[in-house]
């Protein structure tokens, strides 16, 4: 396996969209949520990033695969949170549908990259 540049991946690229816009929603979110879910949701959305860019260091797809797979989890963790902030009035509905829309896509990227690495190698 050759090592991947993690800055010319896409799922590298959107996951650090995906910061971006993050920090703007979680700087508009309750005062009372800064050590709760305005934190978990900073860490959740840098991890997506940075778990792609460490797996690009690994020798192996296989061990590139475990972190793909933990950025897919946060993912997912993300996407669970941002639903906590539309059931809590935090967001409004088109923000909501909008990052909705982001996070889905980079999950299904995540995932069809995830689909062309080899296990074995």
């Amino acid at each position: 396996m050759r090592r991947h540049n993690f800055k010319k991946l896409q799922i590298w690229l959107l996951a650090m969209e995906l910061i971006d816009k993050n920090y703007l929603l979680t700087a508009t979110l309750p005062d009372y949520e800064r050590y709760g879910l305005r934190t978990q949701m900073n860490c959740c959305s840098v991890s997506i990033a940075s778990n792609i860019s460490e797996g690009s260091s690994k020798r192996t797809d296989r061990h590139f695969l475990n972190f793909l797979e933990n950025s897919l989890g946060s993912a997912f963790e993300w996407e669970t949170q941002l639903m906590v902030c539309a059931r809590q009035n935090f967001i409004s509905k088109e923000l909501f549908l909008r990052l909705e829309d982001k996070v889905q896509a980079l999950q299904s990227k995540i995932s069809n990259f995830i689909d062309t690495l080899d296990p074995n190698n």
